[in-house]
């Protein structure tokens, strides 16, 4: 399989570019790319392409995009996914294992027991970081659609958004929800933090139009919830 890169750049089959600063470290000076090698590159506008390498100097290379291919392999339903936000690296692995599985959107969340609070210049950078998590999946995986990693907002402020109609709220110790009957190609899903949401906030989901998930008997932690959702909308949609 060729090396895949995202590169913020337009592309056009024909076209000869300048590689962006993060392709070029990453396909020339840390994988030793040499003339004449070939890779796929994907802007997230859709579809991907193949270049070569034509031009390679000290501080640069140049390439020449050679085709493309509209495939984009994402699932044939779109969930946002409402993820509060936990600390290390469990937030890494829930937007990383979220976007092999092709979810969306990622809205960050605050609650309760959210166990973190972004602050002003370090919001971004936390942001900026999750994204580059979700780009780096997307390379892995060879999907060409990235989904955008939203700047965090409360619980209260993401049920007044317009979402989905589906709407469904991870919760353990209810009554069974039937996904494989109910469940629509769009929806929205809510993952509480690692200590759970209270049960203040469960209603308030319920208000706003949730329904209460409950999968399986077991309690899952706050970043394998999402990925056992994902996996299982994957296979009933």
């Amino acid at each position: 399989m060729s090396n895949r890169f995202f590169i913020e750049a337009s592309l056009t089959v024909g076209q000869s570019i300048e590689l962006t600063e993060v392709v070029f470290h990453h396909w020339v000076r840390v994988l030793r790319a040499k003339l004449n090698d070939q890779a796929i590159l994907f802007n997230g506008q859709g579809g991907e392409y193949l270049v070569e390498l034509t031009e390679i100097n000290k501080k640069n290379a140049s390439i020449q995009v050679l085709s493309f291919e509209p495939a984009n392999r994402t699932p044939n339903f779109q969930v946002v996914l409402g993820q509060v936000m936990s600390k290390g690296d469990r937030m890494d692995y829930a937007i990383q294992k979220a976007t092999e599985l092709g979810v969306h959107k990622i809205q960050l969340l605050t609650s309760e027991r959210c166990e973190m609070r972004l602050k002003y210049d370090r919001d971004q950078k936390k942001i900026d970081h999750w994204q580059a998590i979700a780009i780096a999946a997307c390379e892995q995986c060879g999907l060409n659609i990235v989904p955008e990693v939203l700047a965090p907002i409360s619980l209260q402020e993401w049920f007044s958004l317009s979402l989905p109609a589906t709407k469904l709220v991870l919760a353990p110790d209810t009554d069974a929800f039937d996904i494989a009957k109910q469940a629509t190609p769009d929806l929205a899903l809510l993952i509480g933090p690692e200590g759970g949401l209270s049960q203040d906030e469960i209603a308030q989901a319920n208000a706003a139009g949730f329904k209460n998930w409950c999968i399986g008997e077991r309690v899952l932690r706050t970043e394998t919830a999402p990925v056992v959702a994902l996996a299982i909308l994957n296979y009933i949609l």
